[in-house]
């Protein structure tokens, strides 16, 4: 008779590092300090593929997007102070906050010239519109000879 084996699994230290989509280095995705990275829907459309990067609290200035060699990249660094007087005491208040985030595009498939951005409601919107040749095409119909 065969005894039930129980094995429980844990997974290690280096199963999780090399699932962890923060750990894509390709990507580069990054935070500066100990907060952590704005939430990211990728979306691709019959046009388009589109970015939207979750910020709220932020404005338009606070980003910087570049495109270069197929890769789009979002970052932000933002620094805040507030400093409080008053005749006992002086409290200075300093925050920092920075992240990176970057993707990769499909080689020739967006108009890199005709990429755009809004910012709207905390939400940053990214869009590549696609070339033509990358488009879904309809099907057709081939007649046979």
């Amino acid at each position: 008779m065969l005894a039930k084996r129980n094995v429980n699994y844990f997974p290690s230290f280096f199963d999780r590092f090399w699932n962890n989509e923060l750990m894509d280095w390709e990507h580069s995705n990054f935070s500066n300090t100990n907060t952590s990275l704005p939430a990211v829907n990728v979306k691709e459309t019959k046009d388009d593929f589109v970015i939207e990067l979750a910020a709220p609290g932020m404005e338009k200035k606070d980003f910087k997007i570049n495109f270069k060699n197929n890769v789009i990249t979002i970052s932000s660094e933002k620094e805040n102070k507030k400093e409080e007087k008053n005749e006992e005491y002086t409290r200075q208040e300093f925050s920092y906050q920075s992240f990176q985030r970057s993707f990769t595009v499909p080689e020739n498939a967006i108009l890199a010239d005709k990429i755009s951005a809004e910012y709207k409601n905390g939400i940053l919107h990214v869009t590549l519109p696609k070339r033509d040749e990358v488009k879904p095409q309809p099907e057709r119909e081939i007649k046979i000879s």
